[in-house]
């Protein structure tokens, strides 16, 4: 099999089930153990868009559906469901959710897809609440996001982005008056509100709150970074630099990285 030119997704299929057998670690492998490869594997084929390394992605998608096979496995071994259980689900799925591609329904764009995709998975799966399917343990920003969204399509929105400019403004001061009354939980309470309030006018430009955040983190490592260099890594010598000293640093950083 090793001399194969090109694999298919049974050949997959086949691999992973000979690793359960004869590969001690895959053996030992369990749902549980598995989780942090699964979210490792999801962030590694962000990176490769934000950096638009299209090359790239096909190997790392290709780690994450290693990730859905492997469970997948896992389960048929325990008889409670397989690959072609996970396939026909999501089929199944995608052709109830695009009436208006697999049926008669009308849906004028975008917009509306959207809505009905939400309200039809709270009549299909029995849910007690639009804003369930959230997951708990999705990091917060994106967790802010899709709270939002899923609220805005019975309307429950602001019109215009003006006001929601207002209400950053709003829960800014309300944040500084907090921090003026020493109420630790009260600051924490406003903060919250304020990144509530910012993810809010993200989702109005067209911005998920997330993916800036995290673009503006490794902005920050590479910036940061540039310090380090200027002082050989030498910690010591980066306490005793004034703040100005660094901060020249880290606008040169910004300089190089408009050349």
């Amino acid at each position: 099999m090793k001399d194969k030119q090109k694999f298919t997704m049974d050949d997959l299929l086949q691999i992973m089930h000979r690793l359960r057998k004869e590969c001690p670690w895959d053996a030992r492998q369990t749902h549980e153990s598995l989780r942090q490869f699964l979210l490792e594997e999801t962030y590694e084929v962000l990176e490769t868009i934000d950096q638009k390394q299209w090359q790239k992605m096909a190997g790392e998608l290709g780690d994450l559906l290693l990730q859905i096979v492997f469970h997948s496995e896992i389960a048929a071994e325990d008889n409670r469901f397989d690959f072609s259980d996970v396939v026909d689900h999501i089929c199944k799925k995608l052709i109830a959710r695009h009436p208006h591609v697999f049926g008669e329904k009308q849906l004028q764009d975008a917009r509306q897809v959207k809505d009905n995709w939400e309200h039809t998975k709270v009549r299909d799966e029995g849910r007690t609440s639009l804003l369930s399917g959230v997951p708990a343990a999705a990091p917060a920003l994106l967790q802010a996001q899709r709270l939002q969204e899923k609220a805005a399509t019975v309307g429950f929105d602001w019109p215009e982005i003006e006001p929601v400019f207002d209400k950053v403004i709003e829960e800014l001061h309300e944040l500084k008056q907090a921090v003026k009354e020493g109420n630790q939980q009260e600051k924490e309470n406003e903060l919250g509100d304020l990144l509530f309030a910012l993810v809010n006018l993200g989702r109005f430009l067209n911005i998920t709150a997330e993916d800036a955040l995290r673009k503006t983190n490794r902005k920050f490592l590479r910036r940061f970074q540039h310090i380090e260099r200027q002082y050989r890594g030498d910690v010591k010598a980066m306490q005793q630099a004034t703040l100005d000293e660094l901060d020249k640093h880290w606008e040169q950083a910004k300089k190089n990285e408009k050349k």
